[in-house]
């Protein structure tokens, strides 16, 4: 079994229900949640828009590799109405769903497609620090 510390937010629609369906779709098809923060409400960072989020953390565990596990959170955030991947698109903008990776157990992990550990969640983003605070 893997640890992982996944972060979720949402800015779209019903910020609240996606969170709820992401975390079930998570629980479901990823591994089992361990624990998890509790939600809170944040500004957007790294960009502007009218629209606040509703961020909450969660440790898991699971048998994917960290790029099957990268490949799972997007068919959910897809499922859940998310067209663009900002990593992909080189801009932040809103979304129903975001889902990232921010530990995998203890490593090191970096690819054209995947950085673990997030260094803008563990560094940069106050409310991921809060939450972070909470998980580990």
């Amino acid at each position: 079994m893997n640890k992982v510390v996944l972060l979720l937010g949402s800015n779209l629609g019903d910020k609240k229900n996606n969170i709820i369906k992401a975390l079930d779709l998570i629980n479901y098809k990823i591994g089992r949640i361990l624990k998890k923060s509790e939600l809170i409400e944040s500004e957007p960072e790294d960009y502007i828009s009218k629209n606040n989020y509703f961020n909450i953390g969660v440790v898991i565990n699971t048998t994917l590799s960290p790029i099957k596990l990268l490949k799972s959170i997007k068919k959910i955030e897809h499922f859940l109405g998310r067209d663009y991947d900002s990593f992909y698109s080189g801009k932040y903008e809103d979304r129903t769903i975001d889902i990232d990776i921010v530990y995998y157990n203890s490593i090191l992990f970096y690819s054209k497609h995947l950085n673990i550990p997030h260094i803008s969640h563990i560094s940069k983003r106050s409310f991921s620090k809060k939450i972070l605070y909470e998980l580990v």
